[in-house]
């Protein structure tokens, strides 16, 4: 049967197999005539708005085992949802099954080994929760409600991603379900193919249960915002970048257009005006850091300047309040090398028409220890590239939807030229096959290879897909 056949195929599970499934379960198989349904439904993105015919918030493996199982058995359309922040609503789906992890909540830390095991449902704030007493650290992102497996199988860009690089770049081992119901553990010495593969290639292999990470050694950071009124940001993005490109590893800084919030703590002459800013994130030595920052501060001095002595995960949760769940989202990526006066010039252009106070864009730096890694040694393939670029479009009011998106698509248009062709998977919508192929590049061939090994039937196609060989 081939791949198209099996998804178009889908039939409807009988009461029987229903029930069975139900009494299989330790957690919990919530339908739509159930009145957590729509709750159940959510995901992070309000835009998105699907609705599955069942949803099995899975207590345990176990239960992850037989939700793979009824799923392929009954030939449903199967979507695996671990924080629920993905952009284009992977973690639901119309009709089929949500594989819903977020009873996996448990984080065990061993402080001799400096190793962390994390189960498929947290999200990152549980993570720094349980690390940060140990004065370790995992790379992750930029928002603490951000899930630890979107975020991981994507490749992981955030804060201290020029130390100790990519979240994958710090993972050890995984836990499986495989579309067969199979458990399997993939690392370096085991499954090496698929280890390989799950490190920047999605949720396309299979249900990741749990991840084993190295911990890094990081407590409080000297870091947070600067920010710059906008006929400045010319100034400050060449600075930056001439910075970044060129600093220690302990520096990490990355770039926004931003509206300044209208509450405290930023100053009331500053508030709902358009600025740019750096948000800074230096991991070296506390009693060094103050020197470290004078030649920025006295280059291009902020007007606003919150950059000090800071606990990471306050750091990494500072724009949670900011970004809460139920906003409306619109992505759009790309990387990118230097950017120069052209670029620059586009950047300033559109970044000055943010349409709504929660619209963005961010550069992050992705060079350092990121850029130390081979291109192929992960499927995580720009380490080349210097930088990773996200426009977002965000507001609360749905209204706002089509001005929002109409210059989300603008902006990544008008800078898609000046870029290095692909964008990260976790920062990209439902884009089509070819922009898939274009975020890995010549991994892709590869991943296609083992995704026919592990998936052959494409039962896990919800997602940034990547087809199966054959």
């Amino acid at each position: 049967m081939s791949v198209q056949t099996s998804r178009m195929a889908a039939s409807t599970p009988t009461q029987q197999a229903v029930e069975a499934f139900r009494a299989q379960l330790r957690g919990e198989l919530i339908r739509p005539a159930d009145p957590n349904y729509d709750e159940a439904r959510k995901v992070y993105n309000a835009m998105i708005d699907k609705h599955p015919a069942f949803i099995a918030r899975c207590a345990d493996v176990a239960d992850v085992i037989s939700a793979v199982n009824f799923a392929r058995d009954n030939r449903l359309t199967v979507a695996i949802r671990g924080g629920g922040h993905n952009g284009p609503g992977f973690g639901v789906c119309d009709d089929g099954l949500v594989i819903d992890l977020s009873r996996l909540r448990g984080v065990r830390v061993d402080p001799v080994n400096g190793t962390v095991r994390v189960e498929g449902g947290c999200v990152w704030g549980d993570v720094d929760h349980a690390t940060h007493p140990f004065g370790l650290a995992v790379p992750c992102g930029f928002i603490s409600t951000t899930g630890v497996g979107g975020l991981t199988l994507g490749g992981g860009i955030g804060y201290l991603a020029r130390k100790y690089g990519l979240t994958v770049d710090n993972l050890l081992s995984v836990d499986v379900v495989l579309a067969d119901g199979r458990f399997v553990t993939a690392s370096a010495d085991e499954n090496a193919d698929l280890f390989w593969a799950v490190r920047g290639g999605g949720g396309n292999f299979g249900v990741v249960t749990s991840f084993l990470f190295k911990g890094n050694p990081v407590h409080t950071v000297y870091g947070g915002p600067m920010i710059w009124p906008l006929d400045m940001a010319a100034k400050v993005m060449q600075f930056w970048q001439d910075f970044i490109l060129s600093a220690p590893d302990d520096h990490n800084g990355w770039f926004a257009f931003l509206t300044v919030p209208p509450v405290a703590p930023f100053p009331e002459q500053y508030q709902m005006k358009k600025m740019c800013a750096v948000v800074w994130c230096h991991t070296g030595p506390l009693d060094e850091a103050e020197a470290a920052f004078q030649p920025i501060r006295q280059a291009i001095p902020p007007a606003i300047d919150f950059v000090g002595p800071i606990p990471f995960p306050v750091l990494q949760s500072m724009f949670d309040g900011l970004y809460p769940p139920g906003l409306q989202w619109y992505w759009r990526a790309d990387f990118s090398n230097r950017l120069d006066d052209k670029a620059i010039g586009l950047h300033i252009k559109y970044g000055s028409q943010l349409p709504t106070m929660h619209s963005t864009m961010h550069i992050y730096p992705i060079n350092g220890a990121t850029g130390r890694v081979g291109k192929d040694g992960t499927a995580w393939g720009y380490r080349d590239a210097s930088f990773a670029q996200v426009i977002v479009g965000v507001d609360p009011d749905p209204a706002n939807n089509e001005r929002m998106i109409a210059w989300a698509k603008d902006y990544w248009q008008a800078l898609h030229p000046y870029s290095a062709g692909g964008g990260y998977v976790n920062m990209i919508m439902d884009e089509g096959e070819e922009r898939v192929k274009a975020a890995y590049r010549d991994n892709y061939t590869r991943l296609a290879r083992v995704k026919a090994k592990y998936d052959p039937q494409n039962l896990f196609h919800v997602n940034q897909n990547i087809r199966p060989a054959g």
